[in-house]
């Protein structure tokens, strides 16, 4: 009988959907091929490719017998994110996108961290934006206040006000992943959806301080293009959670602030029959006003009375303001409040 030889299985699975992403493909595997930990595999799942991406991949698995390349045909991210999990073996989970470079000891930091860590479910890395020409502040502004959530409790207490992970800078045990019945696909961010997801079901997060994961700016760039990523979907996503967890049995909220940001969470609510009882505001232009047949009012005028509080202010530096304030009204962030801008 011929032997029947076994593929080892890795101890890291990198997850890596791609789709035309010839330009910036081979800079990505190399940074991958430069890792000082040698010990994965990476699947690489070509969703319905047009341009020179298969060649490149047919060449990479022709080369590196690490390579896997499942081929789709053009059913989307969270299709392919799927069916690559599925042919993921190693226990410890990574992902990777066609368009992002690695640090050479990203793999081997996050790894070493989850084996001294197994109370821990999910580490990140800081991460930085390249090229520097042409990022706008508010990517810059983003960039600073992920790599500021430096600990579980500093990215839960955050959670609602954007990701406080990029996709492609993390690492996580692949039974995690399975038990949550993998990515969903609801018409917004599938990877903010799994934080989400994660945080409810108790996973424990965790972030190195090193700049790890270099995240490639471009026109292309899915978060720019995608209608998942648009605002109003965050904002989608954030309330269905919200409604199953801090608003659960809600009838009526506070909403802190009174401008386009919270009248659409306003809208949000209304549209589930969750009723916005009162508005908080610090301009005197609008308190004493009526909106939407509710008072606005200052913060020091406020009982809660059990209710709780949706904080939606969207200027600059107002998240902390509301923080300070809160403080010393005895206000408690995640019991009265969560802060979703």
């Amino acid at each position: 009988m011929p032997q029947q030889h076994t593929i080892p299985m890795p101890q890291v699975s990198i997850l890596m959907p791609v789709r035309n992403e010839e330009r910036y493909l081979q800079a990505t595997l190399d940074s991958l091929y430069c890792q000082t930990f040698t010990d994965w595999e990476l699947v690489v799942v070509d969703d319905g490719s047009s341009d020179s991406t298969p060649l490149i991949l047919a060449a990479a698995a022709g080369q590196d017998s690490r390579v896997h390349v499942i081929r789709s045909e053009g059913c989307g991210l969270v299709v392919a994110l799927n069916s690559g999990l599925k042919a993921c073996r190693g226990p410890l989970l990574a992902r990777m996108d066609g368009d992002d470079i690695c640090h050479q000891r990203r793999l081997q930091l996050q790894a070493a961290y989850l084996e001294s860590h197994p109370d821990t479910g999910l580490v990140a890395c800081n991460f930085r934006h390249f090229p520097r020409s042409g990022i706008k502040q508010g990517m810059l502004d983003y960039e600073s206040w992920q790599n500021s959530l430096t600990d579980h409790s500093l990215a839960i207490r955050d959670l609602f006000v954007e990701s406080p992970f990029i996709h492609p800078s993390i690492m996580t045990r692949r039974t995690i992943l399975e038990e949550l019945d993998g990515y969903h696909d609801n018409g917004w961010p599938e990877d903010y959806d799994l934080w989400l997801r994660m945080a409810a079901a108790g996973v424990h997060f965790a972030r190195l301080p090193q700049s790890l994961l270099f995240w490639r700016d471009h026109p292309e760039r899915a978060t720019r293009t995608m209608d998942e990523y648009a605002s109003q979907s965050f904002r989608a996503c954030k309330c269905h959670h919200l409604l199953h967890g801090f608003l659960k049995g809600c009838h009526d909220v506070v909403i802190s602030g009174a401008g386009l940001e919270a009248r659409a969470w306003g809208r949000l609510l209304a549209a589930a029959d969750v009723t916005v009882s009162t508005w908080l505001d610090v301009d005197p232009k609008k308190i004493g006003r009526v909106l939407h047949n509710a008072p606005v009012i200052p913060p020091a005028e406020l009982n809660l009375n059990g209710r709780k509080m949706i904080v939606a202010i969207g200027v600059r530096g107002a998240r902390e303001q509301f923080r300070t304030v809160a403080e010393k009204l005895g206000w408690q962030e995640g019991m009265d409040f969560v802060c979703v801008a």
